[in-house]
């Protein structure tokens, strides 16, 4: 065989095994849990909430076909979609799909960032999801400006602050409901000392 032909199927393999789309495991698209791999794996996908179907090679396609989002769990594309983070070496957990390719690593693993327009370390093993956010792995690329990469608009993400703000609703109401059954617990302790002083 010619250098040049074996030099081209080594390219070749290389650029099959680096696509961004795809985990490196298996021919299993990035974003989805390790649970739904089977409900991926057929050529004909149907959306979860069972409205349409789709092909195999419309996953991750940057274009949102189901309404909830089942088609594009590694891209923004659909509001509703939720990315599956790995985080080997520490706990996995889900983050909405607006939050991919957004150059912030809230994946410890990095798998959120896979477009390469920033660089996350993996601090998985080192603690898990720490404050690597705020520091700039931005590519030497996009600190001099960068030529034919999209530029997304960072903006006010109405879903995120929704959710956190029935998180921190539903936290005030459990801490109300925890001080007045503490109330009702020193009250009761003061009635009952009290009446064992003063007997009637």
């Amino acid at each position: 065989m010619d250098a040049t032909k074996l030099l081209l199927l080594f390219n070749l393999f290389i650029f099959l095994n680096l696509d961004p789309t795809f985990s490196d495991s298996s021919n299993v698209p990035i974003g989805i849990h390790p649970l739904d791999e089977k409900y991926f794996a057929s050529e004909v996908i149907n959306c979860k909430d069972g409205s349409k179907s789709f092909t195999r090679d419309r996953i991750n396609d940057e274009f949102c076909d189901c309404v909830d989002g089942t088609d594009e769990p590694g891209t923004s594309a659909c509001p509703t979609a939720k990315f599956y983070c790995r985080n080997a070496g520490s706990s996995p957990r889900f983050l909405f799909s607006s939050r991919v390719n957004d150059q912030i690593c809230d994946c410890c693993d990095g798998s959120d960032e896979y477009d390469g327009s920033i660089i996350c370390p993996n601090t998985c093993v080192m603690g898990g999801h720490t404050e690597y956010k705020t520091l700039n792995y931005g590519s030497r690329i996009n600190r001099f400006g960068s030529h034919g990469t999209k530029h997304k608009r960072v903006g006010f993400n109405s879903e995120d602050t929704i959710q956190k703000l029935q998180g921190l609703k539903g936290l005030i109401v459990v801490q109300v409901i925890l001080i007045a059954f503490l109330v009702f617990l020193c009250q009761s302790r003061w009635r009952a000392t009290s009446r064992r002083r003063n007997p009637r």
